[in-house]
């Protein structure tokens, strides 16, 4: 849908289908992805981050989503909360925490993001779900919202359970947060009770010595020459992609559909 969205730039009569094509394909891979972090099979690319640093970097966003009726109170610890974590999925988290509580109060409300640093034994650890015992970073998610009984508490990571009317979600947001956050060797806790609002806790392993900054390389896609590239790919649907977008690019593609037959082709 990319190759003919490029081909057809001008033809408005068919742009709109292709655009409808595109468009139903990223929603599927959205959803298969959003399985994969609540399997714990999403890759994830680790390195140093600061917590409350994120936090700070989002909140514009979250304000936003969250909207006018709902006042939003900062309390960020000023220890270190550098932890090893994928930065775009611990966004990914913090927008889910806030989509929910947006949701948890309709008619507006009180969110309390904080975070702070906690040293745990191993059974105080045992008792959060943790692994191991060590110093955590904590952040929690505080609304004034309809809270939740008991029954629904002990689902809510479940996937595709959801609380919403027909239409209205699919039941991923935590479960999502719940496969990210344990994928990161950590643990989420959720307290609440009906009309008591709810209080989500997020324990992530702090890193106790800071790893060296990675310096950014930028990345550079440069066009072609005519240079010849052999490609070699079993799937024919990838290999047909990949060799239109090559050819696209300005090489010359040599294609195998095996190592046997790549093999083959170089010696040719």
């Amino acid at each position: 849908s990319e190759l003919l969205l490029h081909y057809l730039e001008s033809d408005e009569q068919h742009l709109h289908h292709v655009r409808e094509i595109s468009e139903a394909g990223e929603r599927a891979a959205n959803l298969t992805r959003q399985l994969l972090a609540f399997s714990r099979k999403q890759v994830i690319r680790p390195r140093p981050v600061n917590i409350n640093e994120i936090i700070r970097s989002m909140e514009k966003m979250m304000l936003r989503l969250l909207g006018e009726d709902i006042e939003v109170r900062l309390a960020l610890t000023e220890g270190d909360t550098t932890v090893m974590a994928d930065p775009g999925q611990i966004e990914q988290v913090l927008l889910n925490l806030a989509t929910n509580a947006r949701d948890a109060m309709p008619a507006g409300g009180n969110l309390h993001i904080s975070s702070d640093i906690a040293a745990l034994d191993e059974p105080t650890a045992k008792s959060k779900g943790l692994a191991r015992s060590g110093r955590y970073a904590v952040v929690s998610f505080s609304d004034t919202g309809e809270g939740m009984s008991e029954k629904v508490r002990q689902r809510i990571f479940e996937p595709f359970f959801t609380t919403k009317e027909l239409g209205r979600g699919t039941g991923l947001g935590l479960s999502i947060v719940y496969g990210i956050v344990t994928q990161h060797e950590g643990q989420i806790n959720v307290y609440s009770e009906p009309g008591q609002g709810t209080s989500f806790r997020i324990y992530l392993p702090l890193l106790e010595q800071a790893a060296p900054a990675a310096v950014p390389q930028e990345e550079v896609l440069a066009a072609g020459k005519g240079e010849t590239i052999l490609l070699a790919e079993d799937d024919e649907q990838v290999r047909t992609i990949a060799q239109l977008t090559l050819e696209e690019a300005g090489y010359r593609v040599v294609v195998a559909t095996d190592g046997e037959e790549a093999v083959a082709r170089f010696r040719e």
